[in-house]
């Protein structure tokens, strides 16, 4: 949950008029007023007797009645937005959120009746806008001093309470949001996220691979970004910023980031950092590149944190690059589930501590992500079945860096560690799942006489029983599977894999031997990520063979599909040269 200050103003009928109605774009849903500094007041939107310009100059009426000189922005402003996983919170609950806001920023506090007037506005579900007047009844102005760190203070209360995903604060390791204005200027530029994210993913991808200064401004530049060096007298650069094509201000002009506002460790030091050793130059052919790399980090695991505190914040921080990289040049099959490991893990690979730059984990870490970096060739292989021991030993190492981090009493730290390998996790089983579907070989096809049996038993598939498939498949994890909670999902895949005429049973029990099931924490879930390989797998499959039969079908071969006709003979082909020996033509 994140309480976001925005820009004060002078024009509280205008602010009220934008959050009642529909948006740019049509965004706001349901515009209402949630929680308000009298609980009697009526609301604009649900009654008749009550005026949007009617609730304006009654939260105005204290400002005119200030004793001495008036506040040129009177107009306080926040939204407070919980992340996108978070669950939907009522109406009532947004209520105890804004009261608690209000009562710690000084607006309205919960010992005296002569505080500010506010209301809290909801139009979409995971986020409310809180308007107020800098105007106590008292006749005073209120003291909003370090408003935002107290509201924070709040947020965090209730994240524990709503069970809502907890932001770590305080500590200057997290990232930098996305402002509420950028979100809103992406989704009308028609965008899927917002500058501010976009510039941060790519400026991250090229400090994780870069080896020397010119080689990341390059990066950056290859990757379509403005960039503008900050240069000294002396003639060292001592800083960047980077702006988005097309992105400008009401003025035309690029809106630039300097990389500290990106994130914390994307400022030019802290990028220089990542190349203060030697380049390693690979040794392999690109095709051994995921064990070479694999081997380098399942010996870094064990290292990891070895040399005390500011030690495992230099490895945490290198492994963070490796997950970065590895997402870039990783399979597409699971490429979406470690790009969002490496945006989880972000907040793990900057520890709250100075960093050793020298521990033998770090160095190894750095050697890997060199080693896939520098192999191109790896990006066209898109061979899952070969990343898949590199993918197993970055679950060893990023479970290495969660117990360090819960053994330096990291909390927000290890939970993101956590979330990162969970999401690994998930890669690896799909990664499975996807080599068992690539080596499986069906059946022989039935006959004709029989086609018609099969279409019949085809019909009445979805009749068959599912906990049936998983005791004949998994007789040994039958009773457990069928009690998870994510049977559900994994009987949905096992209809569906029925459904596209294959035997969910055999398929069942074919990804379940490729790899033990007894450590796993919820064996249904780690078959339905199985099934999900198999199934993105075969998809693939079909739609390459099918692509090769229709071009094949339509003339590869320089035939067309026309039957020959075989009534009567085909004329003797003449040699070349012969057409000189020819008669002359009879006319017709």
């Amino acid at each position: 949950m994140i309480p976001e200050k925005l820009d004060e103003g002078d024009d509280t009928y205008g602010l009220l008029h934008y959050l009642y109605g529909p948006g740019r774009r049509d965004e706001h849903v349901d515009p209402h007023m949630v929680a308000a500094w009298d609980p009697y007041i009526d609301d604009p939107a649900r009654s008749p007797d009550m005026t949007i310009s009617d609730l304006a100059l009654i939260m105005d009426a204290p400002v005119y009645a200030l004793i001495g000189k008036k506040p040129k922005l009177h107009v306080y402003h926040v939204a407070v937005r919980n992340a996108p996983e978070d669950r939907i919170l009522s109406d009532a609950e947004w209520a105890r959120v804004a009261y608690e806001l209000m009562d710690a920023a000084g607006i309205a506090p919960h010992d005296s009746d002569q505080g500010c007037r506010w209301v809290a506005i909801r139009h979409a579900d995971d986020h409310i806008h809180i308007v107020a007047t800098k105007a106590r009844e008292d006749g005073r102005q209120p003291n909003l001093r370090q408003d935002i760190v107290k509201m924070h203070r709040v947020a965090a209360r209730f994240e524990v309470e709503f069970g809502l995903r907890q932001v770590g604060r305080g500590d200057k390791t997290a990232r930098s949001w996305v402002k509420s204005g950028e979100a809103e200027k992406a989704e009308r530029r028609g965008l899927k996220e917002s500058a501010r994210q976009t510039l941060h993913r790519t400026v991250r991808e090229a400090a994780a691979a870069a080896t020397s200064d010119a080689d990341f401004f390059a990066r950056l530049g290859a990757a379509g970004l403005r960039v503008q060096q900050r240069i000294a007298p002396d003639g060292n650069v001592t800083g960047y910023s980077v702006a988005l094509p097309g992105d400008r201000n009401k003025r035309q002009e690029p809106v630039w980031f300097s990389g500290s506002r990106l994130a914390p460790d994307l400022s030019l030091p802290r990028v220089r950092e990542r190349w203060s050793g030697p380049v390693l130059r690979p040794s392999s052919v690109p095709a051994g590149m995921w064990r070479v790399a694999e081997q380098k980090v399942r010996a870094a695991a064990d290292q990891l944190g070895a040399g005390g505190l500011h030690q495992g914040a230099g490895d945490v921080a290198a492994l963070g690059d490796l997950i970065v990289v590895a997402a870039v040049i990783s399979p597409r099959l699971v490429r979406d589930q470690i790009r969002e490991a490496a945006t989880e893990f972000e907040r793990a690979s900057r520890a709250p501590a100075a960093r050793n730059l020298e521990g033998q984990a770090r160095e190894l870490y750095r050697e890997s992500t060199q080693v896939l970096s520098q192999s191109v060739a790896s990006v066209g292989r898109n061979d899952a079945a070969a990343a898949l021991g590199f993918l197993l030993a970055l679950v060893t190492a990023v479970e290495a860096s969660r117990r360090w981090h819960e053994a330096q009493e990291h909390r927000t730290h290890a939970q993101a560690a956590g979330r990162a390998g969970r999401l690994l996790r998930e890669a690896v089983e799909v990664t499975t799942g996807a080599s068992a579907a690539r080596e499986y070989r069906p059946r022989p096809k039935r006959t004709a006489a029989q086609a018609g049996t099969a279409r019949r038993a085809a019909a009445a598939a979805s009749t068959r029983p599912m906990a049936g498939v998983v005791q004949e498949a998994v007789p040994e994890h039958a009773r457990e599977v069928l009690a998870d909670p994510a049977w559900p999902a994994l009987r949905a895949r096992l209809t569906e894999i029925e459904k596209a005429g294959e035997d969910p049973a055999d398929v069942l029990g074919t990804v379940a031997r490729r790899r033990e099931l007894t450590s796993a924490e919820s064996i249904a879930e780690v078959l339905t990520w199985r099934l999900d390989g198999w199934r993105r797998q075969r998809s693939s499959t079909a739609a390459a063979t099918g692509t090769s039969t229709a071009a094949t079908s339509a003339g590869g071969t320089g035939r067309t599909g026309a039957p020959r006709k075989t009534g009567a003979p085909s004329p003797t082909r003449r040699p070349p040269g012969d057409e000189q020996r020819k008669g002359p033509r009879r006319a017709r």
